[in-house]
């Protein structure tokens, strides 16, 4: 029997994505790939597998799902309440999903973005380069109840490891650095962006992120006539209201609205992760800080594996406990 999950129940807006698709910007198609690619990291750092290999990208809640053989996971990124055939599951952690066993993925404890992992990863077919679904572009759909996602081949390495805990699913402090118009806004208007509190919009998505806030707009000098050009992930458009957009992966490749900043890719996870109502703020760093920033979280990235322990079980939770050995030998207890 070839390997597959079972989706039983399934959030909306689920999909199925990997690091995402490079090259392609200058045709119009923006990277996508998952929100979080820390999570992605993690989960391939727990499974001993490669960072390419495609998961469950799960926002805002899980689901049901069933594997058709013995099948090794992994749950990374917004911690969730999980139950395997109804005993708790750690987060952060991989674990061993049996055949037949149900794997039930409740909501978000706090984050937006939780990952599920297969050994193997998820195989649905390449499209230019990647699985990810890209909803904005058409490629690729929701995942739905009664799919049977495919499962790549397994090196079968250990599971029953875990990862700390992060503190990215709060909200919290982001870095920027200069955009193209940063230099459009005076520096009143710069300084006192940076001294804002911002709350993340419940309007929000894979494309980007309304900021809410107290006070006037943030109007660049000249008004907002410029000419269209390239987007990344991280730019930050002022509407016309004034009103800031944090742009995620699926964001468009072009826009005419001004930026005033762009955050740092090693900053992306935590704004992504920032859940509807919490709270960010925004400072400008340097080039020289920001490519340091990525150094370090590149390091961060090749690390992982190295940063996995063992997951100790609870023994009041396991209830095959009298079957394991715990006890190696006996002694008569007298000296000899």
């Amino acid at each position: 029997m070839n390997a597959a999950l079972h989706v039983h129940r399934i959030t909306p807006g689920a999909t199925v994505q990997d690091a995402g698709r490079t090259g392609y910007l200058a045709f119009g198609l923006s990277r996508g790939g998952a929100a979080d690619v820390l999570a992605l990291a993690e989960g391939a750092a727990l499974l001993r597998q490669s960072r390419k290999c495609a998961a469950l990208e799960l926002p805002g809640s899980g689901g049901l799902f069933e594997a058709t053989t013995a099948t090794r996971i992994a749950l990374t990124g917004a911690p969730m309440r999980a139950t395997l055939d109804g005993e708790p599951l750690a987060w952060n952690a991989s674990h061993l999903l049996s055949q037949g066993a149900r794997l039930d993925i409740g909501g978000a404890i706090e984050g937006q973005y939780g990952y599920l992992h297969v050994g193997g990863g998820i195989d649905l077919p390449c499209v230019m380069n990647a699985r990810s679904a890209h909803l904005a572009a058409g490629i690729g759909a929701q995942v739905k109840v009664g799919d049977v996602l495919p499962v790549g081949a397994d090196q079968r390495g250990e599971t029953g490891l875990k990862l700390p805990q992060d503190s990215r699913f709060s909200g919290g402090a982001l870095r920027l650095v200069e955009s193209f118009q940063t230099a459009l806004f005076d520096a009143e208007t710069r300084a006192r962006f940076s001294q804002t509190e911002f709350h993340r919009d419940a309007r929000a998505n894979r494309m980007g992120v309304r900021l809410t806030f107290e006070g006037q707009g943030f109007a660049p000098q000249g008004g907002l006539n410029i000419l269209s050009e390239t987007i990344v992930p991280g730019d930050i458009q002022i509407t016309g209201d004034g009103t800031p957009f944090l742009l995620l992966g699926e964001s468009q490749t072009t826009g005419g609205y001004p930026r005033i900043g762009t955050v740092i890719p090693a900053d992306l996870p935590r704004a992504a992760q920032t859940p509807a109502g919490k709270t960010v703020t925004f400072s400008f760093i340097s080039r020289s800080a920001a490519l340091q920033a990525e150094q370090t979280f590149r390091t961060h990235l090749a690390q992982l594996e190295k940063s996995c322990e063992p997951l100790v079980r609870d023994p009041a939770q396991i209830r095959d406990l009298l079957s394991y050995q715990l006890i190696s030998g006996a002694t008569s207890g007298r000296a000899e």
